[in-house]
């Protein structure tokens, strides 16, 4: 009977992406929860004020009052369990699952191409399967959406390399095949527009709008 009656409370939402298809199960007349999992490029560094211009912000505005999106972004962040700075030691991953969402969306691996970091590389797709996992086991058993990292338009930016970071995307493609993760290509966003990365790393305020537009165009809610 509880079964039953949780079934009736329950309603469905279809999200599409191109190629891929997700349903996500949403309590009835609540939002559908979001959690952006991420570093800095996702906390909001590079823009003037985060809770307004970050890109999470941003994406919850594009989405509308039906999505409740929350920023579970910290600066320094490797998805790499060896990494200098651990997403899983921090207490924005404790939230992040926390928050029970209903779809995530990861971006991770720009701080993991530091060369103190990229050297655990070979363990870079069983951490980050490892990582969905956890989210994918949540009660709320949600989409999860994996972001290649954006473009670095320049050398020596905080030690981070773009071409560590080129090498990072068939290992996030992997990882999502072997998951059922659907991937966001945000590595393309700023490879035409550098300088919207004034630092060569963090998009300003633009930026970020050009960030949470093309994660907005995969988690959309189709009409």
């Amino acid at each position: 009977m509880h079964l039953l009656i949780r079934a009736v409370r329950l309603s469905v939402i279809c999200l599409c992406v191109a190629g891929a298809g997700a349903m996500v199960l949403a309590d009835e007349g609540g939002p559908i929860r979001l959690a952006c999992v991420g570093d800095s490029i996702t906390a909001g560094a590079g823009t003037t004020n985060r809770e307004m211009q970050s890109y999470p912000a941003q994406l919850g505005r594009m989405l509308g009052g039906k999505w409740h999106v929350d920023n579970f972004g910290a600066g320094g962040a490797t998805l790499l369990k060896h990494g200098d700075k651990p997403y899983w030691n921090l207490a924005a991953f404790t939230n992040a699952l926390a928050s029970n969402p209903h779809v995530v969306v990861i971006m991770l691996g720009t701080n993991d191409s530091k060369p103190q970091n990229w050297k655990f590389k070979d363990e870079f797709v069983a951490d980050y399967k490892d990582l969905i996992a956890q989210f994918a086991k949540l009660p709320s058993k949600p989409v999860v959406f994996v972001c290649r990292p954006p473009y670095v338009s320049g050398t020596n930016a905080f030690g981070i390399s773009n071409d560590g970071v080129a090498s990072e995307m068939p290992m996030i493609d992997a990882a999502a095949k072997q998951t059922g993760a659907i991937i966001i290509d945000n590595y393309m966003v700023f490879v035409r527009s550098p300088a919207l990365l004034p630092d060569h790393v963090h998009p300003n305020e633009e930026g970020a709008a050009a960030l949470a537009r093309s994660v907005y165009l995969a988690v959309r809610e189709t009409k």
